[in-house]
């Protein structure tokens, strides 16, 4: 018997090749998305060396790559949550304000989460923690792709508890049961509304033990990831964390150096996001993309409770006052800390300078899980897979105008703040000669 042809080896390997495809196709990875509230760019350890209260963060940025160009799509936090969930900006989406415990509406009903896409793709998806994108009606996470939610509408210092926490000024505790809220509190405390606790569609607590929250959402998100692991389905976990945000609430006693509350909070969240590390990697290692990233800057006027700028406090600052992080368009509000960890795919011990956006993490996920972007509307992130993977260290790129320029556009009075949150008129904003960094004495978002 002869040996056969070289053609009928080609033939017989490509039939083995497409028998073989549907076992050999592209697996779909686990995602989990970390969204810390009011966390400063200097509040990890990785990032500014006077920080002691991170060692679980600052392993995952050892263990992964951590982005020191990165940037909330604004600086406040309904529309930075809805443009990670839609990978769209304010101008786009048509969030570009807090939502209020009062509005009826939330993220506009015909904007196509990050959820819904990859729950049409197979993906088993639950959110827990901060929603603050709508609490009515269709607006509920439950309605925009989340099979499970836990968590809270909206921050926790929109509504009392029974546990207020540290604030600056303080909030008291809701009203005894028999008696009415004092008229003498202040107009940013919420003393006659609880705030409610959400699993589904349902509340299970009101007002909320915040000094517990933390632990409840450390022990439901791994439930979350262990049931979908068992499932056989890949999963997408939403963790919007309460942390760095006020009211802090912090174990009795209360510490007694170091950064005193804030370090004790910090460090809570480091050990929260330490546990889910250990969870992901115990149901296969190397399965789960982890990203953590904050929501905007540090609240400033919160004082000794908000959160460490490290260099982005600008010469405008120093030299007049006034704040330079959350709630404006200085560089300190919206440059945020990020970190990716995925063994195996994403390198170890990276720093990447490449300007990206929390406007990536949908686009990037998406084209990671093989599913498609929807067709009929433009998107302001990018994939960024390959900065991920230590391909490229290329991200946004931005052409600044000259001074003359820039400063002209200034004063016309509305600028790329609108894109951003609120509006601020440009004639607020100086006109400096020189940049420490990019962004930094202008105020403007780098994309």
């Amino acid at each position: 018997m002869g040996s056969p042809s070289p053609w009928a080896v080609l033939v017989l390997v490509m039939m083995l090749a497409g028998l073989l495809a549907p076992c050999v196709a592209h697996e779909q990875p686990n995602f989990i998305v970390i969204l810390a509230d009011d966390v400063g760019w200097g509040d990890l350890g990785a990032n500014w060396a006077e920080t002691k209260e991170t060692p679980h963060l600052d392993e995952l940025a050892a263990e992964g790559t951590r982005f020191v160009d990165f940037h909330s799509a604004a600086s406040t936090c309904s529309p930075s949550r809805a443009s990670l969930l839609t990978g769209r900006l304010g101008a786009r989406n048509g969030v570009t304000h807090n939502f209020a415990v009062t509005s009826v509406g939330g993220l506009p009903l015909n904007e196509t989460t990050l959820a819904e896409v990859l729950q049409e793709a197979g993906y088993s998806t639950g959110a827990i923690g901060k929603w603050h994108l709508g609490h009515h009606g269709r607006h509920h996470p439950s309605f925009r792709g989340f099979d499970y939610y836990l968590g809270i509408p909206y921050s926790h210092d929109m509504g009392c508890t029974d546990t207020p926490g540290y604030n600056l000024p303080p909030c008291p505790p809701c009203p005894s049961h028999g008696t009415t809220a004092s008229r003498v509190v202040r107009k940013d405390c919420y003393a006659e509304i609880a705030l409610p606790l959400f699993e589904n569609i349902t509340i299970v607590q009101q007002p909320v033990n915040l000094s517990s929250l933390a632990a409840r959402y450390a022990e439901e998100a791994a439930r979350f990831i262990r049931q979908a692991s068992d499932s056989g389905r890949p999963f997408f976990l939403y963790l919007a964390l309460a942390h760095m945000h006020v009211p802090l609430g912090v174990p009795p006693p209360p510490p007694a150096s170091g950064r005193g509350i804030y370090g004790a909070a910090l460090r809570e969240m480091d050990a929260l996001v330490g546990r889910i590390k250990q969870v992901a990697d115990g149901h296969g290692k190397g399965s789960t993309l982890l990203w953590f990233a904050g929501d905007n800057g540090p609240w400033a006027q919160k004082c000794e409770l908000a959160g460490r700028l490290g260099p982005f406090l600008g010469a405008w600052q120093r030299q007049r006052g006034g704040s330079s992080a959350k709630q404006t368009t200085w560089e300190g509000g919206h440059r945020v800390p990020a970190l990716a960890y995925w063994p195996g795919r994403i390198p170890a011990k990276r720093t990447s300078q490449a300007l990206l956006s929390t406007l990536d993490i949908f686009p990037t996920l998406v084209a990671l899980a093989g599913a498609a972007l929807p067709p009929d509307r433009r998107f302001d992130g990018l994939d960024v897979s390959p900065v991920l993977f230590g391909w490229s260290d290329v991200g946004h790129k931005v052409k600044m105008p000259t001074r003359a320029a820039w400063c002209a556009f200034l004063r016309a009075g509305r600028a790329v703040p609108a894109l951003l949150g609120d509006p601020i008129p440009g004639d607020a904003w100086p006109c400096l000669p020189t940049r420490q960094s990019r962004g930094a004495q202008h105020g403007v978002s780098p994309f």
